[in-house]
């Protein structure tokens, strides 16, 4: 097969490393990929939103499959439009993907169908938001209707900084478009988790459980980023919270997709929060989380392209997937600045040393024979081991080989699931 993967950053990679494992897989293409990406699949020197030239690169190379790993394009309606071109695609088209492309749609089809979520009120208006904030009790969240690379989230925890918050993403435009309507959300407290499920339309398949860590810097502090570091599974949740929450939540949200006309293909992801009265929604996205992916795929024991190939053919509910019981975490390290501005073209040294780990790069580039930071995520680093304290162990000392100026890395990813 020939396929083409959509896409730049850790995910893909990651997703381009499970895909070689078939031998089906005889030529991966990535537009525009990495430079890491580089070395498993031949780049193609388009970027994710000109539509018409990847169809028309699929058609002059007789692509077989698509895969699309990022939301924006997802977003705008990229598999439409290879479905337009009777090119087998993988991921939800544009109504379906208004789960992550809207929070207010979102938002709105959970209360319709009564699957636990946080309070809320959406505003298209600045002054009736503002009013409506200075009635609310603090910490509260502001969040940015539309995709704004997983940062249009801030959680507010005096009347100031909501007060900033709002008026940055209504008034002063900080995430563009995406801050024109706003939803303003109860604060929840508790454990954060990520679920993500293979889905075809009323057939899910679960995923082993994740969690994330957005916050910037150690002990969850500092700016919301696109994620510093994951682990899996997560050995201080109960397994009867992880199917609750699958059970009341994925499956009740792929079904209500259904009943809106709107039947979702891909990968569902929820990111969920463990409360006191039990798994409630934070938001859902329509692709492979990043930097979840780095976790949950080398634990896949099946094979991602059969189960992508049975999905696309109506077969998800008759596989039989496996996972590993191994332990994955993945320690981001990132370009100092990041998420604020940063600088690149960077060299990257002791990646040749650290090749005993998985490195999965994200924002990376090759610039005269050498491999420079090219983004704010520069590289994921996963280890694994039979538990999350050797994975761990393993994630920092493959991450430690590693250096480039300005590096940044959380020191405590996984540590709430050592106590």
């Amino acid at each position: 097969m020939r396929i083409l993967v959509i896409g730049r950053g850790g995910r893909e990679h990651t997703i381009i490393w499970a895909l070689r494992k078939n031998p089906k897989a005889e030529h991966i293409f990535c537009a525009p990929g990495n430079a890491g990406i580089a070395q498993l699949a031949e780049l193609v020197p388009i970027a994710e939103l000109e539509f018409d030239k990847l169809v028309q690169f699929a058609k002059e190379n007789a692509i077989d499959l698509v895969v699309v790993g990022p939301d924006d394009p997802l977003a705008a309606g990229i598999v439409d439009a290879f479905e337009a071109a009777s090119i087998p695609v993988y991921g939800p088209n544009k109504a379906a993907a208004e789960i992550e492309g809207s929070k207010i749609f979102m938002k709105n089809l959970l209360k319709k169908y009564d699957i636990p979520t946080a309070k809320y009120e959406t505003f298209t208006d600045y002054a009736a938001a503002r009013d409506y904030l200075a009635s609310q009790p603090v910490p509260i969240v502001i969040k940015a209707d539309g995709l704004a690379a997983g940062k249009g989230v801030t959680v507010c925890f005096t009347r100031e900084e909501a007060e900033q918050a709002l008026k940055d993403t209504m008034v002063d435009k900080s995430f563009g478009a995406a801050g024109d309507k706003v939803v303003i959300e109860e604060f929840l407290t508790g454990q954060e988790m990520s679920i993500l499920a293979f889905v075809d339309g009323e057939t899910v398949r679960a995923m082993p459980a994740a969690q994330d860590h957005k916050p910037a810097y150690d002990g969850d502090k500092g700016p919301n980023t696109g994620g510093m570091g994951t682990y899996s599974p997560l050995p201080h949740i109960p397994q009867a919270i992880i199917d609750d929450a699958i059970e009341n939540i994925v499956k009740p949200t792929a079904r209500a997709m259904v009943s809106e006309g709107r039947p979702f293909r891909g990968v569902l992801f929820g990111g969920l929060m463990i409360t006191p009265e039990g798994p409630k929604t934070i938001e859902f996205n329509a692709r492979f989380g990043d930097p979840e992916t780095q976790v949950v795929l080398p634990r896949l024991k099946s094979d991602l392209l059969e189960i992508i190939l049975a999905s696309l053919e109506g077969r998800l509910g008759d596989l039989e997937i496996e996972w590993s019981d191994e332990a994955a975490v993945c320690v981001v390290l990132a370009s100092g600045g990041y998420p604020g501005s940063y600088p690149k073209g960077l060299p990257i040294e002791g990646l040749e040393a650290a090749n005993e780990g998985l490195v999965f790069h994200a924002g990376t580039a090759e610039q005269d024979g050498r491999i420079v930071t090219a983004g704010g995520r520069v590289l994921g680093i996963v280890g694994l081991g039979s538990g999350i304290a050797e994975a761990r162990e393993a994630a920092y000392r493959t991450a430690s080989k590693i250096t480039f100026q300005g590096k940044q890395n959380r020191t405590d990813i996984a540590a709430k699931a050592l106590v």
